[in-house]
């Protein structure tokens, strides 16, 4: 019988152990206390919460764009561009065609059919002159720059590797079939890998946006602010030289790290997440100086959930997979060979998995108290609202840092839908993330994986132009 060492285990489990024991005596506590110890479980996820904004605030307060100098047609490395795609005949000419815009002489775009069953096929013949039976590679009679590899469904991850694999651009962009360009994101990449033969990985800066009635609109509205939250989040871990997440959805990689680190994980739910972790182990173990940054020159808009049972389902998928990494990459917390990566990141990333559980325990525990008349409830109540008071000042700093870095002008109406979401969120969208969150856990318990969009809405195809109008790219 095989035994792992106990300091092997620790290393490995110790701390989510610790975090399970934590969070058992901290709920256990409400029968145990009728002081504020009875919701220890609260206590902590406000106090782990409000340490969070505190420390991206403290590395995000001088953030500064990166400088982007117009480029010739000969500027910059040769891109080869990846856009996987399951059933988005419904998106995807809005996605392609900004593209296409952008393309520079040597540059190629490909797109992946994995085994499509909807319209792709007749739009990429009506609309690109892209004709081909069964499986196999195809170039478009219009666009020279534009192929399309067709083949069997085997997830979003297996294409995206005989994407990259088929291309020979020394620059890697992979793009979801719902994100669309901003008219010169392409060139904020060029600019960057130009100017910094270390870096590794990019991503650019997303904004979420919906279509739809009242329920879509509300839901863009609290996504639009998550994102700007987690994109000067990303910004504050980058300084630290720890980041670990470039969205897939609009991201860039030199060719030849991701033919050292063997490309993207086909196992796993969240595969750019997970090649992060793998970028930067492979880096540390071999002395490689490669970096990872988020840019806020590359700009583009994908299509977010537009109701709760769409974006529950995005938030399973999402939080199965960072715990499917977080328990995969577990030897590396704590590890000071990793830099900040290990000492710092991965021990925050491994109480983040049980962050949402500690969020909606605080919550049933404060519905109880409050109901219940307990005598501790007025306590609970005042910890509450001092926290929303943090939140909302923090909120509203970070919408001004998040456009000054940007260099884009605050619409003066972003300042109330700011005001009101951040008052709202916390018992509402919030809840719902949690939710999602305790939905990834279940899957992962089951195993069931998808990777398909569910998508009721169609993102509109007006182009997007950079600081053409008062209403940023990005949120």
């Amino acid at each position: 019988m095989h035994h792992v060492p106990l300091a092997r285990w620790l290393r490995g489990y110790g701390l989510f152990a610790a975090l399970c024991l934590l969070w058992l005596l901290s709920t256990f506590s409400a029968l145990w206390f009728d002081s504020l110890l009875a919701w220890v479980s609260g206590l902590l996820y406000v106090a782990y919460d409000t340490c969070l904004i505190g420390y991206v605030a403290w590395q995000t307060r001088n953030l500064q764009a990166e400088a982007v100098t117009p480029l010739t047609n000969t500027d910059g490395p040769v891109l080869g561009l990846v856009v996987p795609a399951r059933n988005e005949a419904a998106v995807l000419a809005a996605t392609l065609d900004p593209l296409l815009a952008q393309m520079r002489p040597g540059d190629t775009l490909l797109m992946v059919d994995d085994g499509s069953t909807d319209g792709t096929r007749a739009l990429l013949a009506s609309h690109y002159g892209v004709v081909r039976d069964g499986y196999g590679l195809a170039t478009s009679s219009r666009h020279a720059p534009l192929q399309v590899l067709f083949k069997p469904n085997s997830g979003k991850a297996d294409s995206l590797n005989l994407g990259w694999q088929h291309l020979r651009a020394p620059v890697i962009v992979t793009i979801d079939a719902d994100t669309r360009l901003a008219d010169d994101a392409l060139d904020g990449f060029r600019v960057a890998f130009a100017a910094e033969p270390q870096l590794a990985a990019a991503c650019g800066i997303l904004r979420p946006t919906g279509a739809g009635g009242w329920q879509a609109r509300l839901f863009e509205t609290f996504q639009r602010f998550e994102y700007l939250r987690a994109f000067l989040s990303r910004a504050a871990w980058m300084r630290s030289d720890a980041l670990l997440l470039v969205s897939g959805a609009f991201a860039a990689y030199r060719r030849d790290v991701l033919d050292s680190i063997g490309g993207f994980d086909p196992q796993c739910l969240v595969e750019d997440y997970e090649l992060i972790h793998r970028l930067h182990r492979h880096a540390h173990d071999r002395g490689l100086d490669w970096r990872v940054r988020v840019l806020s020159a590359p700009r583009a808009t994908t299509d977010a959930p537009a109701d709760i049972p769409a974006f529950l389902r995005q938030r399973r998928r999402w939080f199965a997979g960072f715990l499917q990494t977080q328990f995969a990459y577990r030897q590396m917390h704590g590890q000071a060979r990793y830099g900040s990566v290990g000492r710092l990141m991965l021990p925050v990333k491994a109480v983040d998995t049980l962050q949402p559980v500690f969020g909606l325990t605080a919550f049933v525990l404060l519905v109880l108290f409050v109901t219940g008349g307990a005598r501790v409830a007025p306590l609970v109540l005042t910890v509450i609202v001092s926290k929303l008071v943090i939140d909302f000042s923090y909120h509203l700093w970070a919408v001004h840092r998040y456009h000054r870095w940007l260099g884009l002008a605050m619409p003066p109406r972003l300042w109330a839908s700011a005001a009101l979401a951040t008052v709202a969120e916390p018992f509402s969208f919030q809840l719902l993330r949690h939710v999602g969150a305790a939905w990834g856990w279940w899957q992962i318990l089951t195993g069931r994986r998808d990777w398909a969009p569910q998508r009721r809405v169609i993102i509109a195809t007006e182009p997007i132009t950079k600081g053409a109008s008062n209403e940023p790219i990005a949120p």
